[in-house]
């Protein structure tokens, strides 16, 4: 016989999970179903224990937008919920994602609901997804939810996808630029070395520099390498951390060249699209303004909405409070209380994020063009210096000569 490990549920909803010594997985069933149970997971034993590196599991905001949009088209199409996850779990391509829906269709075929389902695999679907579902399931226009959260998704993927295209530039122009600098260190340097050791004389501070940056190079480039692995390591699990978040996000928006106020206008995007959704999706206001600030990716549009929420459950406005916090715009508070005073709130919510969605497109474009000139004058400087600092002993020789 073998041991096998099992989630059920009873009928009044209650959740059990345990170990059952059985022949089968079949043998395992027919002992929880006489028991007056709903089985929703059988597995071996042994199996269950076997290591799985959690962190490279992750699901693209694309494919979720995807997956979104296919339940939506299918739920309109007159298939049930159920059939259409069927569906969705032999298409997907996705090992985790295929591997989620199939965790999801088994929870509402034991039946829960839509959303309580989703609920259970909060790294797959975020707050903002379970809130739509659930709001869509209890207006019975899911359908329509799920449209609305593949329309954010895909405005949130577009934003990624702007920003990352703004990053290609730059980052290959360091790259080659550091690479031509340690090829520099490494390999012509210590010619240039040999050469000045045979004439003898002090050499020049600028070369000295040089120098040492060939030797630290060629001869401990290991260190060099762990030190910045060390510190890459020490800035993200600072960049993560309760008290080092806090301090990142705001130093992102003093960040100067445009980028800080990119930061900014990707935040207010996110904020105002994100708080639009919700609302016209028939969610609470108090808790869309909490998933709000929760999927905001930003500590100082977190800390805003704990201010509104606050305004709000007193009786007050969401304009007031927003005018407070320096992350939003006079415009976007001028326009929420415009919204609020029409009963058009999320009408003026999406007028505001594709406002700031073309403006973002539009410092991005004006950030490239900055750029290109930057990155030139760094990669001359880099070459500059080595080549002054080679050819500076030539010029002292050369004078000592004269």
């Amino acid at each position: 016989m073998s041991t096998y490990v099992f989630k059920a549920m009873d009928l009044a909803g209650a959740k059990a999970r345990g170990e059952i010594e059985a022949e089968s997985k079949q043998a395992v069933s027919d002992q929880l179903k006489s028991r007056g149970m709903i089985v929703l997971e059988i597995a071996d034993k042994h199996s269950s224990r076997e290591i799985e590196l959690s962190f490279l599991k992750r699901v693209k905001p694309a494919e979720l937008a995807v997956v979104s949009r296919q339940l939506a088209t299918m739920s309109a199409a007159g298939l049930s919920i159920l059939r259409a996850l069927y569906v969705l779990e032999e298409q997907t391509e996705s090992k985790f994602l295929k591997e989620t829906v199939a965790q999801v269709r088994k929870d509402v075929e034991a039946g829960l609901a839509f959303s309580d389902s989703i609920e259970r695999h909060p790294k797959v679907f975020n707050p903002l997804f379970v809130a739509m579902a659930r709001a869509g399931e209890a207006g019975g226009l899911l359908e329509e939810s799920l449209k609305r959260v593949a329309d954010q998704l895909e405005k949130d993927a577009s934003l990624r996808r702007q920003i990352r295209s703004a990053m290609i530039y730059p980052t290959l122009v360091i790259t080659f630029a550091v690479v031509v600098m340690l090829a520099l260190v490494a390999f012509l340097v210590p010619v240039f070395e040999g050469v000045f050791k045979q004439f003898g004389g002090e050499l020049p501070a600028i070369t000295k520099v040089s120098v040492l940056m060939s030797k630290v190079v060629t001869s401990y480039w290991y260190g060099m390498f762990a030190t910045v692995g060390l510190a890459v390591f020490a800035f993200v699990k600072w960049k993560k951390s309760s008290w080092g978040r806090p301090q990142w996000d705001r130093f992102r928006l003093r960040v100067p060249m445009k980028i800080g106020a990119i930061v900014q206008q990707v935040a207010v995007a996110r904020w105002s699209r994100t708080l639009s959704s919700l609302t016209a999706a028939g969610v609470p206001l108090l808790l869309a303004l909490d998933i709000t600030g929760k999927t905001g990716g930003n500590i100082v549009v977190e800390e805003a909405m704990d201010g509104v929420i606050e305004s709000v459950k007193r009786g007050g406005t969401i304009s007031e409070p927003l005018s407070k916090a320096p992350i939003f715009p006079r415009m976007v508070t001028h326009m929420v209380g415009v919204g609020e005073e029409t009963g058009a709130l999320d009408a003026m919510l999406g007028k505001i994020a594709d406002f700031y969605e073309d403006q973002v497109e539009a410092s991005v474009k004006a950030l490239t063009s900055i750029m290109e000139p930057i990155m030139i004058i760094v990669i001359g400087s880099i070459v500059g210096f080595i080549v002054i600092s080679l050819y500076m002993p030539m010029f002292t020789m050369y004078n000592q000569i004269r």
